[in-house]
Parts: C-alpha cells; sequence; structure tokens
C-alpha cells in the first residue's frame, strides 16, 4: 500500500484515525459460500450492537468494527469465484446488508458502495485488473467512493475531470456524498474525459492531492463520514483506470446493483426499529388507561400495529428477494430484457423498503410512548437514519418508472452506477 502517513495527513484535522485502521492482514478470512457469510455477518452484528448507540450519539467512527468488517471476508463475497470469491447471490448479500444495518446502518451504508464498485471491476476491468483488484479485496482492502460532484446540477452532471499524461492520467475535482472514503484504502473516483465519457480511477488513500475531509452534518447515518473529497492535481497510473462508459454501451446490471444494495440498508434499518419496538413495549411501555390491560404489549391496537409493520417488512423483504434473484440471472444472461426486469424489481423493493423503514421507525415512538423520545435512549437514531438513507433516490420515481412499464411498455431507465 506504500507509506501512508500522507494519507493520515490529508484526513480531516478533526478526526484521528490510527494508521492501523489502513494495515492490512495477510490471513484475512475468506469466505467461501452462502451460508458462510450470513453466518459470519449475524456474528458480527452481534458485536457492533454493542456500541452502536453510543457511536452515533458521539459521531464516532467505527475504527475497530470497520476493520473487523473488512477482515471478516463479508467485503469479498460478490467477486466471481474464478477470482477467489465466493460469488454469493444477491439475495445472500441483501441479508447480509440487512442484518449489519440493523444493529447500525452506517456500518451497513459504508460497504455498500465497494460491493457496488465490485460489480464494475468484474464488467468493464481488463483480465489483469481484476486479479489484481480481487486479490487485494479478498485480503481485506476496502474501497471507498467518489462518485457526486460537490457542485453537480444532478446525479448524472459529472464535472471532475480525468486527463491523459506521459506517466497515465490526472485527475481534478471535489467530490461530496463520498461514504466510507475515510476509511478506505483506494477511492473510486468517477471523472470524464475531454470527450464526456466516464471513467473509474481507484486511487491509493496516500496519493498525493487526494484530501478527504470529514464534513458530513448529516443528522441520520452520522458515522459513514459521507463527507468531501478533493482530487488536486492528483496522478493516477493507467492501471488504475477502468472505462466504465462501457457500461453505457450495452445493458447491464450495475445499476440495479447499486440501487439493490441501497433498499437492503433500508430493510435492514426497518428490522432494527421493530425489534426496539418489540422490546421497549414488552418491557418499559405502559398500557393506555382505556385499553383496561395492565400491559402495554396486550393492548389490542398496540398488537395489530406490530402485526402490520411485520407483515409490511416480510412483504418488502420478499420483493427484494426477487430482485436479488432477477440480478443473479441479469449477471448470467445480461439481454435489455432481463436487465430491465431486475430493474423493475429493484424499484419496487426500494419503494417497499423506504416505506416500511420510515413506518416503523414512526411507530417506535406512537407505540411505545412519549418516554421513548428521552434523549438519553437515542431511540430517534432509527428515524434519523431511515429519513436520511431513504432520500438517496426518490420512489416518487420510482411508481412512475413501474407504472409507465406495465401501462406503456416504457423500459426503465439505465443508470450504469445508481
Amino acid at each position: 500500500m506504500g507509506n501512508l502517513e500522507q494519507g493520515y495527513q490529508n484526513l480531516s484535522k478533526e478526526t484521528a484515525i490510527p494508521l492501523s485502521v489502513f494495515e492490512i492482514e495477510e490471513n484475512a478470512h475468506v469466505i467461501k459460500s452462502d451460508a458462510e457469510a450470513i453466518e459470519v455477518a449475524k456474528k458480527l452484528a452481534v458485536e457492533f450492537a454493542k456500541e452502536a448507540s453510543a457511536r452515533d450519539q458521539e459521531r464516532r467512527l467505527p475504527l475497530d468494527e470497520i476493520k473487523q468488517y473488512s477482515q471478516s471476508g463479508l467485503w469479498a463475497i460478490n467477486i466471481p469465484k474464478e477470482y477467489g470469491g465466493a460469488q454469493v447471490s444477491y439475495k445472500t448479500l441483501a441479508e447480509v446488508v440487512k442484518t449489519i444495518s440493523s444493529v447500525d446502518s452506517s456500518l451497513g451504508q459504508i460497504a455498500q458502495n465497494h460491493w457496488a464498485f465490485v460489480e464494475h471491476i468484474r464488467l468493464d476491468a481488463t483480465e489483469e485488473q481484476k486479479k489484481f483488484f480481487f486479490g487485494l479485496i479478498l485480503k481485506g482492502i476496502r474501497l471507498g467512493n467518489a462518485f457526486s460532484e460537490k457542485n453537480g446540477k444532478n446525479v448524472a452532471d459529472l464535472q471532475t475531470k480525468i486527463t491523459k499524461t506521459e506517466q497515465g492520467y490526472e485527475i481534478n475535482g471535489r467530490k461530496f456524498f463520498a461514504t466510507g472514503a475515510l476509511l478506505a484504502h483506494w477511492i473510486p473516483a468517477v471523472a470524464v474525459n475531454d470527450e464526456g465519457q466516464p471513467f473509474v480511477a481507484l486511487i491509493p488513500q496516500d496519493t498525493v492531492g487526494l484530501n478527504i475531509i470529514n464534513d458530513w452534518s448529516g443528522f441520520g447515518q452520522r458515522t459513514t463520514a459521507s463527507g468531501t473529497v478533493e482530487l488536486n492535481n492528483v496522478a493516477v497510473r493507467e492501471e488504475y483506470v477502468i472505462p466504465i462508459y462501457k457500461a453505457f454501451e450495452r445493458p447491464t446490471p450495475a445499476g440495479a446493483i447499486s440501487q439493490f444494495i441501497q433498499a437492503a440498508v433500508d430493510a435492514g434499518i426497518a428490522r432494527g426499529a421493530i425489534e426496539e419496538t418489540t422490546q421497549y413495549v414488552r418491557t418499559k411501555a405502559r398500557p393506555w388507561i382505556d385499553s383496561g390491560v395492565e400491559q402495554a404489549s396486550h393492548d389490542p391496537f398496540t398488537i395489530a400495529n406490530i402485526g402490520e409493520i411485520r407483515i409490511k417488512l416480510r412483504a418488502a423483504e420478499a420483493v427484494l428477494d426477487l430482485a436479488g434473484e432477477a440480478i443473479d440471472r441479469a449477471i448470467e444472461n445480461p439481454t435489455e430484457q432481463q436487465v430491465s426486469e431486475a430493474t423493475l424489481l429493484v424499484a419496487e423493493a426500494k419503494v417497499l423498503t423506504t416505506e416500511v423503514a420510515l413506518l416503523a421507525a414512526n411507530k417506535l415512538f406512537e407505540l411505545s410512548g412519549t418516554r421513548s423520545t428521552l434523549s438519553e435512549l437515542n431511540l430517534d437514531r432509527h428515524w434519523r437514519n431511515a429519513r436520511t438513507h431513504t432520500l438517496h433516490d426518490p420512489v416518487r420515481w420510482k411508481y412512475h418508472i413501474i407504472g409507465n412499464y406495465y401501462l406503456n411498455g416504457v423500459l426503465p431507465p439505465r443508470h450504469p452506477w445508481s
């Protein structure tokens, strides 16, 4: 990885990140199967839950947790088998995301763009690049994110420039919503050339001119470090640049995968909120005076509300599973029809997971009562996280995409990375 002292100096002075976070252990675990991936996620979730509330309250970055997470092998589970990965199904990947996000949705989100960029490597990298980067990831390397422009008019308004040089390439620009970049070993940065073609440049954390600023101030997803990345005359070796504009030239499931993982985070938030509600109602909430019962958990309206959100979560997760299966088919056979099917099912899942995450977070307080709003309990983190993360792509457009397909036969738009 080279000398990370320079990378450390580039980090925000407000964030003292020990260099050990960026050290790579050669004995990182390699997961071999879907079942193992789910089991590892469950074990990690128990550990990650212990200080999740405190990390949120203090805006404390999950330094130990993030290293444990990537060293567990979970960040490599969608690497193809021919390169040493488990190549788990996307249904399994969603289960991993939901399991982690249910206890700490910031941790669930941090890995999100890493998995999405693994797919871009699979799609458009050279054989040598695949062997190199997949090999690094299997050792525990984390990829971050530098896609969204600081001042872009919309998500596709790419302003960061990549220029060919005698030594390779040079990149200049300013990014925001760079989830995971602060804690990543390599930063995939999206930039366009003079012809407007987008490339991804994978940049080592310690590269001169790369400045990562911990200025994320969102009221939810507080510890994702989704702040700013500055690229000032950043030199990038040619072998670290991938021409992702090729993804525009043919149908690929890359965009569906990115949004699929987003939906899985939201489903995980819903899981966590429902579990918190159930525990609070059983142990702390008081029944309403007119209910005639001794325990809040025996209130017939509370019981019905718990039933409602459980049903809606089940439905959301079922459609998410269908979307994962459609993505697997689109990877195997990336035709226009298969990719469109995956995109539509992901859109349906995104609608349902958004709605149940917000509903579950609201019902937490409605069913638990006024005392559940005490700041020391920090139960509001579930609502804050749900409200923040579900803003990623508006579900009002998902309804339109789905309706336009079934009513008018219009295929959904393809967005290769979001």
